[in-house]
């Protein structure tokens, strides 16, 4: 899941709902891409995924 904005409010209102959904706060990742005259501040909200695909292929090479 990503989240990208340039409002820092909706940002923070994502959070919000993060927290109300009480997800793991060690797998959010905030970014702040900082803009010049030409290109505004973003803000790029990332939540981790486990790859469970690739957790299932390990558990096999082990055997």
């Amino acid at each position: 899941m990503i989240l990208e904005t340039r409002d820092e409010a909706e940002l923070r209102a994502q959070l919000c709902r993060f927290r109300e959904a009480r997800v793991d706060a060690s797998m959010l990742r905030i970014d702040t891409l900082c803009g010049r005259l030409a290109q505004p501040t973003t803000y790029r909200l990332s939540r981790f995924a486990a790859d469970l695909a690739c957790d299932s292929d390990h558990s096999h090479s082990d055997r």
